[in-house]
């Protein structure tokens, strides 16, 4: 990996380092190393860097905000490639914005408001990039990614840059085309609608208000960690399941919202990972009703 890692850093100006620990790249604060990590600026440099790999046979995965993943302890073998500052950025403009795939919502919804643009505000408290909101059709209180996307540039298994259609994304519950196979999202459009700056405000601190009251931000999670069931919310039955609270070393059922798997003392990915099993056998048993994992779990266990 040392002639790979040289290779990259000849033609490249972004971060490129051997044996790097993710853990604090993930919102779940668990997980072990990447063998290689790089940090491509732009999309030149995210395009020499993928070709370095496919020459080598270096398999990749990329890694957004880390927002809903869960990075196994043994960590990602191979290149994980995180996109840099090149791909950080929102510029509205009449009624749409241009934005780069790694920039966070939270800044995408502010300069939508300081645009007074609505239809972002759902998004506001989403702590994930615009790349892993589109990727898995991020939604919240109503609202989805896919109400708002109109077009999505991305690096296709060939190397190509492309542009497809919002239209054309295969938006459905928590998945896009981009769930499958190899696409690289690089950037999108978002068309919204025109409001009042001071009624999108009253909008985004409601939501964020009744996310705090209800959701344990205070704690290392990866958002909700179950899809939810078809006429259930998961939740509710890991509830009636009378797991609030259950704990597998540092790895716990939330309290406050029992959707929640959280980071209470130091968990391992091992800890959430049979917490999520005991979770879903139990449900299982107690309701009849299979739980599946929302959260991306990726690496070596």
């Amino acid at each position: 990996m040392e002639k790979i890692k040289n290779l990259i850093t000849e033609t490249i100006l972004g971060q490129v380092e051997l044996n790097v620990s993710l853990k604090e790249l993930t919102s779940f604060k668990t997980g072990g190393t990447a063998d290689l990590f790089v940090c491509p600026n732009n999309l030149m440099e995210l395009l020499t860097v993928l070709n370095i790999l496919k020459e080598n046979s270096v398999p990749y995965f990329l890694l957004g905000a880390g927002s809903n993943l869960l990075i196994c302890d043994k960590g990602i073998r191979g290149a994980v490639i995180k996109l840099g500052d090149g791909f950080d950025y929102a510029h509205a403009k009449n009624d749409y914005i241009l934005a780069g795939a790694s920039v966070s919502l939270a800044k995408l919804s502010a300069e939508a408001k300081n645009a007074e643009l609505t239809g972002l505000e759902f998004a506001s408290g989403i702590p994930g990039s615009l790349g892993g909101a589109i990727y898995m059709n991020a939604g919240a209180y109503g609202g989805e990614i896919k109400d708002v996307i109109t077009e999505v540039s991305y690096i296709d298994n060939d190397g190509t840059v492309k542009t497809v259609a919002g239209a054309d994304c295969g938006f459905g519950y928590r998945q896009s085309i981009f769930t499958q196979g190899d696409k690289i999202i690089v950037s999108a459009k978002l068309t919204l609608n025109k409001g009042n700056k001071e009624e999108i405000i009253a909008t985004m601190r409601d939501l964020n208000a009744r996310r705090k009251d209800k959701q344990p931000l205070e704690y290392p999670s990866a958002g909700s960690t179950f899809r939810r069931p078809e006429g259930h919310f998961a939740g509710a039955l890991i509830e009636q399941a009378g797991l609030k609270g259950h704990r597998i070393g540092g790895a716990e059922v939330s309290k406050k919202h029992a959707g929640f798997i959280i980071n209470v003392d130091n968990a391992t990915a091992k800890d959430v990972l049979d917490l999520i099993d005991y979770v879903q056998k139990t449900v299982k048993e107690n309701s009849g009703v299979d739980l599946e994992p929302e959260v991306k779990i990726v690496g070596e266990q």
